[in-house]
C-alpha cells in the first residue's frame, strides 16, 4: 500500500468494505515512518501502541456492523502546535518541551477521529509556527521529500512533508500567513486556507494568532482536502469566529467542478518580485486555463504595497504574548530561536494596541479593494510563492539572489481572510514543484475549491512524489 497513489476516501472505503483493515493501514504508515522519518523529519512524536489500539478499536467497530466513519482507519499526522491527547503539544519550542501530555484533544482532532481517523503521531513545525521554514531548535529540521536538501517550507512543513513523502495519507495544519498554502506549494500538494471560522479554533485557550489563522488539513488533492473538511467544518460554541455550516457538502460541490467563467491573474498583487522560472510556470497554468474556457483578466495592481510589516506586527504580538504566557520572568528566553527573539523583540518595542488596531483597520481597506476586483471575477490567482525552493537553512531564491521576499504572496490573504488555496502548476528545471494560487471571495470556500479541482484536471500533472 502506497499512501501517495490511493486517495483518502478510497482507503477509508476500503476498510469500511473489510479489504483492509484499520490496523494494516496504521502498520504502513508506522513501517514507511521508520524508514523515512530519519532523513525527512517529519514527525517528531510517534505512539505505534496508541495508534494501534485505535485503529483496532475502528475495526471492531465495523466487524460489529457499526459505522466506521467517513474517514474510516486514515492514519493522520497532527501538526505539533494542535493538542492531541497522549501527545505533547510543543509547538516546536523548548519552552513548551516538558509541557504535560494532552488529556483532550483539540476541536478539528476530536473531529477527525470521530470520523474514523487514527492519530499516529505529530508533526514538525517551527518555534510558534513562525515563519516559512519548519526548522527549531527543539528537533531541527523537515526535509522536503522532493529533494531532501531543499525546504518543505512551514509552518506546516512536517505535516506536507509527511503527506507528499507517503508517511500518512493527511496530515492536520494551521494558515496563519501561507503555513498551508506555502508547503503544500514547495512539497507538490493541493490545500486551501479555508475561511477564518470554517474550521473552529475554540476550546479552553484562546486562539494563538487570534485573527489571521485558519485550520485546515493537507492531502495530495484538494478532493481529499474537501472530504477531510466536510467532517470538520461547522461551528463550535466555544469559538467566537465560527462560521456556520455550509448548505452543501464540499465533496458534491467538486462533482460537477468545471472551467471557472472568468478569473483575475495577478502575477505581482502589484508589489512582489517573482523569480522568472516560478513566473513562467504559473502562466503557463494559467494559460491552460484559458484553453479550457475560462477568461483570463491580468491584473497588476491589487494592492498598493506590501503588506509584509502590518502582518508581521499581528503575528509577533501574538508570537510575544505566547512567550510571556510560557515564561513570564523571561528567564528561559535565550532559549528561543534567536531570529524569532529578534521578530519578539521588534515588536515589543514599535508595537502597542494602537498599532494592532491600525493593522485591522488596513485589512479592512485590502478587503475592500478585493471586494471590488471580484466584481470583475469571482477569483483571483497568483503565485503562491515568489521564489525558487530554499536550501537548507537559507533563504529562496529569485532570480538567483537570496531573498526574504521569496513568500510575499499569501499573507495578505490572512489579513483579509479570504479563503485561498494551492494546486501544484509545474516543476522548476532541477524538479521542484511550483504552486498556485487561488484566492475566492469571502466564504467563497467552494468557488475556491472547485477552482483547484479543475485545475488538477486540466494541467494533469504527476504529482506523486518520487522519494523512497
Amino acid at each position: 500500500m502506497d499512501f501517495r497513489t490511493v486517495s483518502v476516501t478510497d482507503l477509508a472505503r476500503m476498510v469500511r468494505n473489510r479489504e483492509v483493515s484499520a490496523r494494516e493501514l496504521t502498520e504502513v504508515a508506522l513501517a514507511r515512518i521508520d524508514d523515512a522519518n530519519p532523513t525527512l523529519g517529519a514527525f517528531v512524536a510517534v505512539d505505534a501502541d496508541a495508534a494501534l489500539t485505535q485503529a483496532g478499536e475502528v475495526d471492531a467497530r465495523i466487524a460489529r456492523g457499526e459505522e466506521g466513519g467517513p474517514l474510516a482507519g486514515v492514519p493522520i499526522g497532527v501538526k505539533d502546535t494542535e493538542d492531541a491527547i497522549g501527545f505533547r503539544t510543543t509547538h516546536g519550542s523548548r519552552l513548551f518541551a516538558d509541557t504535560p501530555p494532552a488529556t483532550a484533544d483539540s476541536i478539528l482532532v476530536d473531529r477527525l477521529r470521530l470520523a474514523g481517523c487514527v492519530v499516529v503521531g505529530k508533526t514538525n513545525t517551527p518555534e510558534l509556527a513562525w515563519k516559512a521554514d519548519t526548522d527549531n531548535l527543539l528537533f531541527g529540521r523537515t526535509a522536503n521529500p522532493w529533494s531532501p536538501t531543499r525546504s518543505a517550507g512551514g509552518s506546516s512543513g512536517g505535516s506536507a512533508a509527511a503527506v507528499a513523502g507517503g508517511l500518512v495519507p493527511m496530515a492536520t495544519g494551521s494558515d496563519g500567513g501561507g503555513s498551508l498554502r506555502i508547503p503544500a506549494a514547495l512539497c507538490g500538494l493541493s490545500t486551501i486556507k479555508p475561511s477564518l471560522g470554517r474550521v473552529p479554533a475554540g476550546g479552553p485557550r484562546p486562539a494563538a494568532w487570534a485573527d489571521l489563522s485558519s485550520k485546515g488539513v493537507l492531502t495530495r488533492t484538494i478532493a481529499d482536502t474537501a472530504a477531510a473538511l466536510d467532517v470538520v467544518i461547522g461551528p463550535d460554541p466555544t469559538d467566537l469566529r465560527a462560521l456556520p455550516m455550509p448548505e452543501s457538502s464540499w465533496t458534491d460541490a467538486l462533482i460537477a467542478a468545471g472551467a471557472p467563467r472568468r478569473v483575475l491573474w495577478s502575477p505581482t498583487l502589484g508589489y512582489a518580485r517573482v523569480d522568472s522560472e516560478v513566473l513562467a510556470v504559473c502562466e503557463k497554468a494559467v494559460a491552460a486555463l484559458a484553453d479550457s474556457g475560462t477568461e483570463v483578466i491580468r491584473v497588476d495592481d491589487v494592492f498598493d504595497d506590501d503588506p509584509a510589516v502590518p502582518w508581521l506586527t499581528l503575528a509577533m504580538a501574538a508570537n510575544l504574548r505566547t512567550l510571556v504566557g510560557a515564561d513570564p520572568d523571561r528567564s528561559r528566553w535565550g532559549e528561543v530561536d534567536p531570529a524569532l527573539a529578534t521578530m519578539v523583540a521588534w515588536v515589543e518595542q514599535t508595537a502597542g494596541v494602537a498599532s494592532c488596531l491600525e493593522v485591522l483597520d488596513l485589512a479592512h481597506h485590502l478587503n475592500a479593494r478585493l471586494v471590488d476586483l471580484f466584481h470583475k471575477a469571482p477569483l483571483l490567482l497568483t503565485p503562491t510563492v515568489a521564489g525558487q525552493t530554499p536550501v537548507g537553512d537559507r533563504a529562496g531564491t529569485i532570480d538567483g539572489e537570496e531573498s526574504m521576499s521569496w513568500v510575499s504572496f499569501t499573507y495578505p490573504f490572512n489579513l483579509t481572510r479570504n479563503p485561498a488555496g494551492s494546486v501544484c502548476a509545474g516543476f522548476t528545471t532541477d524538479a521542484m514543484p511550483v504552486g498556485l494560487q487561488v484566492v475566492g471571495p469571502q466564504h467563497g470556500d467552494q468557488a475556491v475549491l472547485r477552482a483547484v479541482a479543475h485545475l488538477e484536471r486540466v494541467l494533469a500533472l504527476d504529482t506523486v512524489c518520487p522519494f523512497s
